[in-house]
């Protein structure tokens, strides 16, 4: 994982927010949430936050209880807690690999489309169940290969032939790199967990116009940072010939695509 994969600030945040999260990431939140209460848990813990769109989602669907929403970015959390009311959720700024908190502090943890960020995915999951009570679950998710999520594949082909010596890589590298069911299994084992359920999830991303995810995807994700690592003066010509790319495969109207997630469930 490059270094940027992990980096969110700036200007990502608020685009991130404003297009990304309705585009692909509202829906899979709602049934994250879902699978979440379905314990009735009293306390959670949310790791990689990002802004709050699970943790929205959460509190909607468990108003009773206590949770906790941690990031690693800061300018995430900041954007996240601007749509929560004051005192609805906790939100702390901490590492996925070494969480601030005490051993048996949650009911469950939660995670939206963070796995994929670890640097080292079982001491993440150890840390994730170090925190849980005996009998918790870890619920999260993560993206099938990046051909199930059309999307963030058509706008990374057209980037390819932006950059033809040094295609930017992110979307397949990291938010649709770590989708092996068998490799998952092993590493929660490895981790200490019991019980790993998995489920593929299906869904449809829309949007207004083709350029709404070619922003989303060009300068709401670190993406952005690997374009303009390459030439910062490119990036209005990169997300341009991104809006293009939908537009040819998708119309040049209202457009929608295939999304799949996977959903994870492991009992500590």
């Amino acid at each position: 994982m490059a270094t940027t994969d992990k980096l969110f600030a700036g200007s990502i945040p608020e685009i991130y927010d404003q297009l990304l999260v309705p585009l692909i990431f509202e829906s899979c939140a709602r049934d994250l949430a879902g699978r979440v209460a379905s314990a009735r848990p009293g306390t959670v813990l949310e790791i990689a936050a990002g802004t709050g769109a699970l943790t929205r989602a959460l509190a909607a669907q468990l108003p009773e209880a206590r949770i906790v929403a941690s990031d690693l970015n800061q300018p995430m959390l900041d954007k996240a807690a601007q749509r929560q009311p004051a005192g609805w959720i906790e939100w702390k700024q901490a590492d996925a690999l070494a969480l601030p908190f005490d051993d048996g502090s949650f009911d469950a943890v939660a995670c939206q489309f963070g796995a994929m960020f670890f640097p080292d995915k079982v001491k993440g999951y150890k840390e994730a169940r170090r925190v849980l009570r005996p009998g918790g679950r870890f619920t999260f998710n993560v993206w099938d290969r990046i051909s199930e999520n059309e999307f963030a594949d058509v706008v990374t082909e057209a980037l390819a032939a932006v950059f033809p010596q040094d295609p930017p890589r992110f979307m397949a590298r990291t938010p649709h790199g770590y989708h092996d069911a068998a490799l998952i299994r092993r590493e929660l084992e490895a981790a200490g967990f019991a019980d790993v359920t998995m489920e593929t999830v299906d869904g449809v991303s829309r949007a207004a116009s083709p350029r709404i995810p070619a922003i989303a995807i060009c300068q709401g994700t670190p993406l952005r940072n690997e374009i303009e690592a390459r030439d910062a003066t490119r990036l209005e010509e990169a997300t341009n010939r991104a809006a293009d790319a939908v537009a040819q495969r998708f119309g040049t109207g209202a457009v929608e695509a295939r999304i799949r997630a996977i959903a994870i469930s492991a009992r500590r």
